[in-house]
């Protein structure tokens, strides 16, 4: 299949109780009889730093794609440095952000599938806990249902490289604030009141087939991430690869690509 991709556009919406422009980019939009497939980025993320994997994604499932940056993130309007996130960030995301952004692009009556990595898996999560009949199936890689010691030592590092490494102009390529970006996820994760966040009650409430995916080597969890999923919500799929980190899709994105034309196809029977 041949993917129509549309250049990154900016759509104006009210979230969070400010007025704000989000960047959305398009995959095939034309197929309008094919599921779509949301791509929520991780903490650090942006529509750039997907790369061509969505595209990949949507020719291997047939799918229609859709993918935003945040607020804060890519080309998206940018956070004001001095405007802090609470602890319930992840939530506002789910339960305000992700329903205005489908508004304003004439979705709420779409069923969509899900694809989040890291925060954007607790988002997916999230959302498929609160709006149970929204959502048609979520995939979530390398998601936090809680927070872990193993997580916060590697934001650490993260910091350690932040400063003394090429990365902030590394990361400047894909964002207009890359000191924004870097500052909000460290901050609020490196927060005391933030050790103590959960979401494992949540995921009680979602009904949806869920696809969990975790490296075996994931630099920033352990595999008590996915499986306490697992716990929750029985019906969950367990995807748990080798010699694979943080980031699936990019140190194993074919084993991911198979996995998710397996779940497409089960959740559009």
């Amino acid at each position: 299949m041949n993917e129509t991709l549309t250049a990154p556009t900016r759509v104006p919406l009210h979230s969070m109780g400010k007025q704000m422009e989000i960047e959305v980019r398009w995959i095939s939009p034309e197929l309008n009889d094919r599921p779509l497939i949301v791509f929520l980025h991780e903490g650090l993320g942006s529509i750039s730093m997907w790369r061509d994997w969505p595209e990949k994604v949507c020719a291997a499932t047939g799918c229609r794609g859709l993918l935003y940056s945040r607020y804060g993130y890519g080309q998206s309007t940018p956070r004001p440095r001095d405007e802090a996130r609470g602890v319930d960030y992840l939530h506002v995301q789910a339960a305000d952000a992700l329903p205005a952004l489908l508004t304003a692009l004439g979705l709420d009556d779409e069923q969509p599938i899900l694809y989040g990595h890291s925060d954007g898996g607790s988002i997916a999560l999230l959302y498929a806990a609160m709006f149970p009949t929204r959502v048609r199936g979520i995939a979530v890689a390398a998601p936090h249902i809680f927070v872990e010691d193993v997580t916060l030592e590697g934001i650490r590092n993260a910091m350690e490289i932040y400063r003394s490494t090429d990365l902030p102009a590394r990361l400047a390529r894909h964002h207009r604030d890359v000191d924004s970006v870097f500052r909000a996820w460290v901050d609020i994760w490196l927060t005391p009141e933030f050790r103590q966040w959960n979401i494992e009650g949540m995921l009680d409430h979602i009904r949806c087939p869920v696809l969990a995916i975790q490296g075996v080597d994931d630099e920033y969890g352990t595999l008590e991430q996915i499986r306490g999923i697992r716990r929750r919500v029985p019906h969950t799929e367990l995807l748990e690869i080798p010699q694979c980190g943080h980031t699936p899709h990019k140190d194993q994105p074919q084993v991911v690509i198979e996995a998710l034309q397996r779940f497409v196809k089960k959740v559009s029977a």
